[in-house]
């Protein structure tokens, strides 16, 4: 079976909202993670439930991030639900390897708050308690 792995950094990470979305389909936690450290982080404006936008930006730093591996067919089936103007691209990891993972497109900064200095969403969503 062909196996992707998939970078998650905000309302899929485990005991997040959206985390069912990957065991429904039998996801396998790899690991908990960082990005390289080229990317900012984004709270997405009027989103729900609260979503990031994950940016690749050189001036930017490294993100915490969980990766699952799933079955070609569970990520084709993943993939139809994410809703626009999250998308599903390619991630570089701190260890330098790639994975598909969440990215955005332009329009999911229009209003969106920069929350990179949380170094990821766990920690942001902790600081609004």
């Amino acid at each position: 079976m062909t196996i992707v792995k998939l970078a998650v950094v905000g309302a899929h990470l485990e005991g997040m909202p959206l985390h069912h979305q990957l065991t429904s389909r039998q996801a396998a936690f790899v690991a908990a993670t960082q990005t390289a450290p080229s990317y900012r982080l984004y709270a997405i404006a009027n989103s729900t439930p609260p979503k990031p936008a994950l940016v690749f930006d050189e001036t930017g730093t490294s993100i915490a991030v969980e990766v699952y591996e799933l079955g070609v067919e569970a990520f084709g089936s993943f993939t139809a639900e994410v809703p626009a103007p999250l998308a599903i691209g390619t991630v570089t990891l701190a260890d330098g390897s790639q994975v598909k993972g969440f990215v955005a497109e332009p329009r999911a900064l229009i209003g969106a708050r920069d929350i990179t200095e949380f170094g990821g969403w766990r920690a942001y969503i902790k600081s609004l308690a």
